[in-house]
């Protein structure tokens, strides 16, 4: 039997007279194909007077939307869940004879499918710096993937802030690179960060 953890997340907006919200798209509920069990869940939406209906996107990830009829001058959400902490083997896939090794080329009808993962957005310096030190030479594909990650690990630092409003991914990342004491520059002030280095992985062409 695995661990369990309770996690508990709430973000709550307080307003200083009545508002109108608008219909609000909530995605804080775990995706169904998720590897991680998840044995309970559960989400409580303040106003109370609210319709709430559970949508899918293309991806398959869960999304509540949210109308709200009256105004209020307070909107929160809290998401309670457990999850089944078990051991789960990343390496248990299969892989194409032309996906073995890295750099690797789609096969016409998976390049087809992939299309909208494939494309990438205008990134700054310092992305494009650290995208031209990776090590582009021919080894196995699995090999590529985890000195990747086992260099992300060593060079993303996670730091708490302690005052309040988020940043954008960039800005984050360049005000940590100013820190001479920060190896690389490569910090990100919460979670969000590691989400964008994470997402921005297309960059890595296959081709």
């Amino acid at each position: 039997m695995g661990i369990r953890v309770g996690l508990n997340h709430k973000t709550v907006y307080n307003y200083d007279r009545l508002v109108t919200l608008s219909p609000q798209i909530v995605r804080l509920r775990p995706a169904p194909h998720s590897r991680t069990p998840v044995t309970s869940y559960s989400l409580l939406i303040e106003p109370k007077d609210h319709f709430i209906n559970w949508q899918q996107d293309p991806f398959g990830n869960f999304l509540a939307r949210l109308v709200f009829p009256k105004q209020t001058r307070r909107f929160s959400l809290e998401v309670s869940l457990t999850a089944e902490m078990t051991v789960i083997n990343p390496f248990d896939f299969f892989l194409e004879r032309y996906a073995e090794k890295y750099p690797l080329r789609y096969e016409a009808l998976e390049k087809r499918d992939l299309k909208p993962f494939l494309g990438t957005a205008a990134s700054g310096p310092l992305f494009e710096k650290f995208l031209a030190s990776i090590d582009r030479r021919e080894t196995r594909i699995i090999d590529f993937l985890v000195q990747l990650n086992q260099r992300l690990q060593r060079e993303i630092q996670y730091l708490i802030r302690l005052e309040p409003a988020s940043r954008l991914p960039k800005k984050r990342w360049r005000s940590q690179a100013a820190r001479a004491a920060i190896r690389h520059g490569f910090s990100c002030s919460f979670c969000g960060g590691w989400g964008w280095l994470r997402v921005s992985y297309p960059a890595i062409s296959f081709n």
